[in-house]
């Protein structure tokens, strides 16, 4: 017996296209919308602390000499006193409990543009 409505049998094919669709966008939206919270940071010479790519979360810790260390990739690397910023961002999520940094990976080290970390971490780092 031939079906009244052929179509009928791609309406869940349609279906699963669209919610993936959909998931798709909300997923490149809120990346995009998490990213945003460093579009406006600026390090100490005014220049742009992002460029839309290479700002992220990251855990932090202090070394027993004062200075502090940063998780990039799986790294702990050094980050220079003149580049870190005490302070909250909007939108901080809390995940590395108000660390971000700002950099680039560059001939297997990294270089830092601006990192941040919460006003508190301040009083526990000792100025060289």
């Amino acid at each position: 017996m031939p079906k009244e409505h052929p179509e009928e049998e791609h309406m869940p094919l349609r279906q699963i296209s669209v919610v993936l669709f959909l998931l798709l966008g909300l997923h490149l939206t809120s990346s995009t919308q998490a990213h945003d919270i460093y579009a406006h940071l600026t390090n100490r010479a005014g220049k742009s602390c992002c460029d839309g790519t290479d700002c992220r979360p990251a855990r932090y810790r202090t070394t027993s000499s004062g200075g502090i260390e940063m998780l990039v990739h799986d790294r702990w690397i050094w980050v220079p006193r003149g580049s870190v910023q005490h302070r909250v961002l909007e939108g901080d999520t809390g995940e590395t409990n108000g660390g971000h940094w700002c950099g680039e990976h560059h001939e297997g080290g990294f270089i830092t543009y601006c990192a941040f970390l919460p006003p508190e971490v301040a009083f526990y780092t000792v100025k060289q």
